[in-house]
């Protein structure tokens, strides 16, 4: 059996992200959600990711902010 691609979705409208969550779920993704930019990226460093839905306007750190430290890191994986 393949595993799926996990997914990190950092969104913090609650209505969106649930409908972008549920729709790679039934697309039959892993996701994980994380409804703050600090959230996200503690996530994006303790778990391993194929790729990340991240919203820009976050509360406590920004998704560009968000973005630009994991590409500092030594994360691969798309935005």
């Amino acid at each position: 059996m393949l595993e799926s691609m996990r997914i990190l979705v950092v969104e913090d409208d609650k209505k969106i992200a649930s409908f972008i969550v549920n729709g790679l779920r039934q697309s039959g993704f892993a996701v994980d959600h994380a409804d703050n930019g600090e959230d996200g990226l503690f996530q994006a460093r303790t778990t391993a990711y194929d790729a990340a839905v991240v919203d820009l306007m976050l509360p406590k750190l920004d998704g560009l902010s968000l973005i630009q430290r994991l590409r500092k890191g030594t994360f691969a994986f798309p935005f």
